[in-house]
């Protein structure tokens, strides 16, 4: 996966405004657009890597003969960990 493009812009600390103004080549549209905070984009992220990885013991591991139902288990305890209170 490709890192999103980051821009760098400026927020208004009293009402919110963002600004991130770009040197114009004489093309322009402006376009409406969607942005996250960087900070909750990262944290989104990591949690998508954490549930990944569990969701790959999942998919790749075998458990060793008559050990399925600890094996079971332990991968349910991971998963109620990376999915916390609910």
């Amino acid at each position: 996966m490709q890192p999103a493009e980051r821009i760098e812009g400026w927020r208004c600390i009293g009402c919110g405004k963002l600004e991130a103004p770009r040197p114009c080549v004489g093309v322009c549209q402006d376009r409406k657009v969607e942005l996250v905070d960087a900070a909750d984009y990262d944290a989104l992220q990591a949690r998508i890597q954490a549930l990944e990885a569990a969701l790959a013991l999942i998919a790749r591991v075998t458990p060793r003969e008559g050990a399925m139902a600890a094996s079971w288990s332990a991968l349910q305890a991971r998963a109620r960990v990376l999915l916390g209170p609910g």
